[in-house]
């Protein structure tokens, strides 16, 4: 039998959590899911009208909800929801999802716009960094808590025209597997998500993607696709579990495997792609 921290409770459960990019998709997911394990979420979105949305959904659920502003791309806006996080538990949170993202793609290297790739990093890149850089000092003196931190498949995937978007999870993927290895011992877990399609609105949003990047990202949503919320129940169970790596669909999975034991023609494979795409 597995033995839980926090009293016997799983990690998941009564969780105080708090969770960016929480106004749509996968955080709203994130947090509903945590509102019917019964959580108080702090629900944070640099849109705050999608923030208050979410934290009604969250009370719905059966849980308990604030909705508040972060961008999470400035490091004073995530201190301060750590601070307003805090001050509304009475206490530190017990599950940080960092999740605030954007979809980027199109353009080859050399044409993709400097501009959208600042903005690229800034957020998925820089926003989970600065959350973690906030959230896991707070964790560590506590002795206890999980950072859950969204990936994407495109960390290890590597597909062409993509590389902006790959690049920032790429450094997220990095980011997890280091801090599982400076908080080993500490009570605190780091989870890193890397799913392939997921049926939300990062294409529809205001994001750095050309014509043929949305269409194509389009047909892989409606084709591989799974529900937010699906993908929130399963890295939330991997999460209890203390595993670090959640790699939820098939496709992720093989992508996964064949750049792992076969990278050289996983490469090959993926420049045929290209070609395909010219």
């Amino acid at each position: 039998m597995r033995l839980f921290p926090f009293g016997g409770h799983r990690r998941t459960t009564a969780a105080d959590a708090v969770v960016t990019g929480a106004g749509s998709g996968i955080g709203r997911a994130f947090a509903v899911e945590l509102g019917l394990r019964g959580g108080r979420v702090v629900c944070s979105d640099i849109d705050p009208d999608r923030a208050a949305d979410t934290a009604e959904l969250v009370v719905a659920a059966g849980g308990k909800a604030i909705g508040t502003r972060c961008d999470v791309t400035v490091i004073g806006e995530v201190g301060q929801l750590a601070a307003t996080a805090q001050d509304w538990f009475g206490g530190p949170p017990t599950v940080v999802v960092n999740n605030a993202g954007i979809g980027a793609g199109g353009p080859v290297v050399g044409e993709f716009a400097l501009g959208d790739w600042h903005r690229t990093l800034g957020v998925n890149l820089w926003g989970v960094i600065h959350g973690c850089h906030v959230f896991a000092p707070i964790l560590r003196a506590a002795g206890r808590g999980s950072l859950v931190n969204v990936a994407s498949a495109a960390a290890f995937g590597a597909a062409p025209r993509m590389a902006a978007y790959n690049v920032s999870k790429a450094g997220v993927l990095a980011l997890s597997e280091t801090m599982s290895a400076e908080l080993a011992g500490t009570g605190v877990s780091v989870t890193v998500l890397c799913p392939t399609g997921v049926k939300t609105n990062i294409i529809a949003a205001d994001a750095p993607l050309d014509d043929a990047a949305e269409r194509l990202g389009g047909l892989l949503l409606r084709w591989t696709g799974r529900a937010p919320a699906a993908i929130a129940r399963t890295t939330l169970a991997a999460v209890d579990r203390g595993e670090l790596y959640v790699v939820p669909q098939l496709e992720a999975k093989v992508l996964w495997q064949a750049k792992r034991w076969l990278p050289a023609t996983y490469t090959r494979s993926a420049g045929l792609l290209e070609r395909v795409v010219r």
